[in-house]
């Protein structure tokens, strides 16, 4: 079954920290364009960093995250992660990692970040 499974949501104070997983199966991460998003209530869904498929590993950033989160692979986990710092109320989203390959547009579930204090 090819799934994307994401964990480490939860609820954390301005300023605090949170890294994000996204465990896959059924796909290769290193050869996927592997993508997280967010959509906070009321709002459209919004790319917030991408890593590219091998060889060429590049990341990129929406402009309200960079410089705070990051983006990062494990190919041994076949798994995506994106850490979070100096989160900000603007930053509470449904985060849900995205892969995309060739025709492949795959989803997953979602994983709540909720930034209060």
């Amino acid at each position: 079954q090819v799934q994307l499974v994401e964990s480490g949501g939860g609820l954390v104070q301005p300023g605090g920290s949170l890294r994000l997983s996204c465990a896959a199966s059924g796909l290769t991460v290193s050869t996927s364009f592997m993508n997280w998003y967010r959509q906070a209530p009321g709002k459209e869904r919004e790319l917030v960093a991408t890593i590219t498929s091998a060889p060429s590993v590049l990341t990129t950033y929406s402009d309200s995250v960079r410089g705070r989160f990051t983006i990062s692979r494990d190919s041994d986990k076949n798994a995506v992660f994106l850490q979070m710092n100096s989160l900000k109320p603007e930053d509470t989203a449904v985060y849900y990692c995205n892969a995309r390959r060739n025709l492949l547009n795959l989803w997953g579930q979602g994983t709540q970040v909720t930034v209060s204090s």
